[in-house]
């Protein structure tokens, strides 16, 4: 093990580096991705399971098998068909996409039923239910699914870039440091991979709360 101070100047020296930030890019862009994309995709199925009961039928068993097979098993299954360079896209979306999914199906159920059949009985139009009715309620249970999301993506993408290596990826700058015994190295991209995970975390989320107040104030 190395002291904190090594890992602090191992990063000040990797800091300059053009390497360094292309390798912090490479991940960020395909992690951030395969995230907004599995937010997507779990609204618009949980919007659509919620109104048509088969859609969930056949929805609800293939989040559950998603959510119980190992994330190495995805990796290797996936890098089969997909290239090394866009893996971590597909694992992060594979990830994210069963808890957006639950959390937002959960929030529409979770609705006063009250309030929809009065929307029905005075024949409120979409738009205004959709901005007055369900997102004020639906926005917390959205916004707890994204809080665990994010965390859980930038896991599973790293480990994903870890196995398939691409070129110039975190991943593969990790893996390098453990063959070569580059233990500096190891925990400075460590720490790279906290930080740039919080601080996308705690932006992704300000962004979020800003947008469900505007809506809720006008």
């Amino acid at each position: 093990l190395v002291s904190p101070v090594s890992v602090l100047l191992r990063l000040g020296e990797l800091l300059p580096h053009g390497d360094f930030w292309g390798a912090i890019f490479f991940s960020f862009w395909r992690i951030t991705l395969g995230f907004l994309a599995a937010c997507l995709t779990g609204t618009v199925l949980a919007v659509l399971s919620s109104r048509f009961g088969p859609v969930r039928d056949l929805t609800a068993p293939l989040m559950s098998v998603v959510k119980s097979i190992p994330v190495a098993s995805f990796i290797i299954l996936v890098l089969i068909w997909v290239p090394s360079r866009n893996l971590s896209i597909v694992i992060s979306f594979l990830m994210v996409t069963p808890i957006v999914y639950a959390n937002v199906l959960g929030g529409i159920s979770s609705m006063d039923q009250k309030l929809t059949q009065m929307a029905d009985v005075f024949e409120v139009p979409f738009a205004r239910r959709l901005r007055y009715l369900y997102l004020p309620q639906v926005a917390p249970f959205f916004r707890s699914a994204c809080a665990v999301g994010l965390g859980l993506c930038w896991k599973a993408g790293i480990a994903a870039e870890v196995i398939g290596l691409p070129d110039g990826s975190i991943g593969e700058r990790l893996y390098e440091a453990k063959v070569y015994l580059e233990t500096p190295d190891l925990f400075s991209w460590t720490l790279v991979i906290i930080l740039v995970s919080l601080l996308f975390e705690k932006c992704f989320l300000f962004l979020l709360d800003r947008a469900v107040a505007r809506l809720e104030q006008s």
